[in-house]
């Protein structure tokens, strides 16, 4: 007689899911392998899902009535008393992250609301994590513990889980910080739901996963778009043509990465023809830029009037010409983002950042008929100016979350769509001039808990800047990798000795005063460890044989060095060498550093464009 095949199958909230419930995975299983994007659109639905019901200043029991929002289905295979995920675990990982944030955020409240039993759970003294998985035990306990933990030599799953956890802190929106913080958690807790799909043996839970991912497989927005406007070409030889033109193109995104093939319409659709968004409060419609970025294929249609699109000739245009020529250009952009590229630095820097809108703005400059010169001053133009933009961000402690910064890019796009190459050079100068923030900052900029990548990318830069003045062979990709061998990383110049500085701080002052970027520098892993204990005028002999700017505390760098000389002369900057390392010597290097800022993020970028 055939076994009876058993399968529950049931709709649970994240409370129900994860309240004193344990996970594992085999080791069979892939890699936690989500990346910021993930976490950021994943964010992006919660947040605004919460605040289509959110109104302010009512009993916390109505948010019982607030609409429910459906993160999809997990299946689960149940033997030997433990639960395996077979399909889910990316969500399962993020959404433990997404806790173990919300519980540190609201440590200091008096109307916290309890995450711990769905973040862990703990029998006879043994605290142990509902998704449990012992190589990231550690990396885990850090995190909900506040503590900063170094992932560089760990696998890629406890490396991706700590990145995942920093893009959670600088992506989690300021207006939900505050007085709608337990609204929010106690929304996530009782109203985002998910389909527990559990069965009782490895072999009927993969046949699920396989059966619900195999069959029927639905065609993708790019599909549909391509059907509807191929189906308005009424020549044969015009919509051949119009196929091979598209399937070359998507054959190149889908080369480049699997979700290109969308997120190309994404950023062309917005950047030529968005112009409405919705602000973040309750009972607002979508404008252009949420329907693009969801349904960008229906979009289209319904706005084919706006567009352009009346006739035949108009359809086979709109695909020959217009789609061939922004793909193009997104796809030399997406590659400079991957690549550093002459002349698109700028690009290369920003996705190091993850600002992803910078293809979006870049985009709407561009006229389809533009020739390739000044399409790509008009890249160069906008990415330099995100590039400063996100500099004096990050010095200033301002996040650049994309819900805190969407609405200024997306006006910020309309101001900008289709200028010529001087008035747009003109126009962002002016954009920079008016910054409220400024370099001014740097003098009192320090390494925080939350801040080590951008603190990490700002000395990469400097070093890298100095480097190339002066003639120096620099790669900042080597900077800022983390796929070599020795790794860069942060070195305090300051050993964490209060003792050697108990004359001129209190401990506590001289903790913040340790952590001022004046008194940082990047040295390769273990040379930075072998160091840490040192005092200053032990490592100093050890600088001289590193980067330039290390090398500039020693008084060797300022004999028989030309190259370097020259620059500092050129330059003006107040390089000079520190045979001791006193409060007052951090102080000087804090305006030296706050200077070569000046330097590399200057405005005069935008006038060499116009030469």
């Amino acid at each position: 007689m055939k076994d009876i095949i058993k399968i529950d199958a049931r709709s649970k909230n994240i409370r129900e899911l994860l309240d004193d419930v344990k996970y594992t995975i085999d080791y069979y299983q892939r890699e936690y392998k989500w990346e910021r994007k993930h976490i950021e659109e994943l964010l992006r639905d919660l947040t605004g899902k919460f605040l289509d019901s959110y109104a302010e200043r009512h009993e916390r029991t109505a948010v019982e009535r607030y609409t429910h929002y459906f993160l999809g289905s997990i299946v689960i295979s149940s033997k030997n008393g433990q639960r395996y995920i077979v399909d889910g675990q990316q969500r399962l990982t993020s959404l433990t992250l997404l806790l173990i944030y919300l519980h540190n955020l609201q440590l200091e409240r008096a109307d916290q609301v309890d995450v711990t039993k769905l973040i862990f759970s703990e029998k006879f003294g043994r605290k142990s994590f509902n998704l449990e998985v012992p190589e990231r035990m550690a990396c885990m306990e850090a995190l909900y513990n506040g503590q900063p933990y170094d992932a560089g030599e760990s696998s890629e799953s406890v490396r991706n889980i700590a990145a995942r956890y920093e893009d959670i802190e600088d992506l989690f929106p300021d207006d939900l910080k505050g007085y709608a913080l337990p609204y929010f958690i106690d929304w996530l807790k009782e109203n985002v739901d998910l389909v527990d799909i559990t069965a009782y043996s490895d072999d009927e839970a993969y046949t699920i996963f396989e059966t619900m991912n195999d069959r029927g497989l639905k065609l993708s927005p790019t599909d549909m778009l391509k059907g509807y406007l191929l189906a308005n070409i009424n020549d044969s030889r015009d919509k051949e043509q119009a196929n091979r033109a598209w399937k070359r193109r998507i054959a190149e995104l889908i080369d480049l990465g699997k979700e290109e093939e969308s997120d190309v319409f994404k950023a062309w659709l917005r950047a030529r023809y968005a112009e409405t968004i919705r602000e973040r409060k309750r009972g607002l419609n979508n404008g252009d830029f949420e329907q693009i970025g969801t349904t960008f294929h229906r979009w289209l249609r319904d706005e084919r009037a706006r567009i352009g699109l009346e006739k035949s000739a108009d359809f086979l245009d709109f695909v020959t010409q217009h789609f061939d020529r922004y793909s193009g250009l997104y796809l030399r952009m997406r590659r400079a983002a991957q690549t550093l590229t002459p002349g698109l630095e700028y690009v290369y820097y920003n996705a190091h950042n993850n600002f992803t809108l910078q293809y979006m703005l870049a985009l709407a400059t561009i006229r389809v008929d533009d020739d390739l010169d000044s399409a790509e001053r008009k890249i160069r133009l906008v990415a330099g100016f995100l590039d400063i933009f996100i500099a004096r961000r990050i010095v200033n402690y301002r996040t650049l979350s994309y819900s805190s910064i969407v609405y200024t890019m997306f006006n910020l796009m309309l101001e900008i769509r289709d200028l010529d190459v001087p008035t747009l050079a003109a126009l962002l100068y002016n954009k920079i001039a008016g910054m409220e923030e400024t370099f001014d900052a740097v003098d009192h900029f320090a390494l925080n808990r939350v801040n080590r990548h951008a603190v990490h990318y700002l000395l990469a830069r400097i070093t890298h800047h100095i480097e190339q003045q002066s003639g120096i062979e620099s790669s900042f990709e080597a900077y800022i990798s983390r796929e070599i061998k020795k790794p860069f990383e942060i070195e305090h110049i300051w050993s964490n000795r209060y003792e050697q500085h108990w004359d001129e701080f209190t401990e506590s002052a001289f903790n913040e005063y340790r952590n001022r970027i004046g008194g940082l520098l990047l040295l390769p892993r273990g040379f930075n460890q072998s160091l840490s204990d040192d005092t200053y005028e032990q490592k100093l002999s050890a600088y001289f044989g590193q980067n330039l700017l290390a090398r500039s505390l020693n008084p060797q760098c300022y004999q028989n060095n030309p190259s370097f000389l020259a620059y500092v002369r050129r330059s003006g900057l107040p390089f000079e060498p520190h045979t001791q390392f006193r409060k007052a010597d951090l102080d000087a290097r804090q305006s030296l550093y706050r200077l070569i800022c000046e330097e590399i993020w200057s405005p005069v970028r935008f006038e060499r464009e116009l030469e």
